[in-house]
Parts: structure tokens; sequence; C-alpha cells
């Protein structure tokens, strides 16, 4: 099993529990052969922009952040990595598009966790790759693809 540490700093109606957050991630780990841990943040609009501004050198909030750990060679550690979560934008985005809430969560936290793993959407070949996995996890969890009506804003 994973170990999740969930730190809420903002919280609204909707918020998946623990729980589901631990089962999404768990799910999106399944083909990982080791036991990990990651650090999941749900923060605000302001905290959001400013990790973005900060590490990605772009103004405004984003959906998700990823953090990957690189751990130096001797040194035992699991940790994987850190998703920050932007709540407000997984609201308004879920709207915008016509998905349900919980379903965007679940797709949001599946996509952080494979930046952790290494997959990017950069190039069109690793975009299609990390979409058909995406597809293929959410699929487990009886959860249609997120991409049938169009692309995500990054």
């Amino acid at each position: 099993m994973n170990d999740i540490e969930i730190q809420v700093v903002y919280e609204s109606p909707g918020q998946p529990d623990s729980q589901q957050i631990q089962l999404w991630i768990d799910t999106a780990l399944a083909d990982f052969d080791q036991d990990t841990e990651i650090v999941v943040r749900i923060v605000d609009e302001l905290g959001s922009a400013q990790l973005n501004e900060q590490y990605r050198h772009k103004s405004g909030p984003t959906n998700i952040l990823s953090f990957p750990v690189d751990v130096p060679e001797g040194i035992e550690l699991n940790l994987l990595g850190d998703l920050v979560i932007c709540a407000p934008v997984l609201e308004k985005e879920a709207l915008q598009q016509n998905k349900l809430l919980a379903d965007h969560w679940a797709h949001i936290i599946i996509h952080g966790v494979l930046h952790l793993l290494g997959y990017d959407h950069l190039e069109e070949d690793e975009a299609e790759l990390m979409e058909n996995k995406e597809i293929n996890i959410l699929n487990k969890l009886h959860i249609n693809n997120p991409y049938a009506e169009g692309q995500l804003n990054e």
C-alpha cells in the first residue's frame, strides 16, 4: 500500500476524502512495483499561482503541480513526490467541461501521479502515451474518458 499524506490548506464542498484519494493513487500505481509515499497538498488559487510562478515561471493558478523527488543513490527513501492541487481551478474546470467533480479530481490526481512517474505531454507522442495511460487507469475506476470532449487546459 502506498503511504499518502494529505495536507488541506483550502477546503471546499465536493473535495474528495482521504479514502478516495488513496484509491485513485493506488490505482494509478498498480503497475508500479514498490510502495511509495506521496504528499498531496490542496491549496487555493493564490497558493497555486505562487508555486506556478516560482517553479514553472508561469503566471496564474493551475489545476495541479507535480514535484517528483530525485533520491540520491544509497539513500533509502520511498518518497515519490508531492502533488499540489488547486481545488478552485478543478471546480471551475469541471463546470466548464461539464464533468462530474469527483471524476475530474480522479483524473487530475492520476495525471499528477503519472508526472511523478516520469510521464509527460510536451511532445505529441508523449501526450498520446500519457493520455492512454490515464484513460486506462480511469476505466478501472469506471470513469469515462476525460478527453472525449476535448483537451484539459494545462
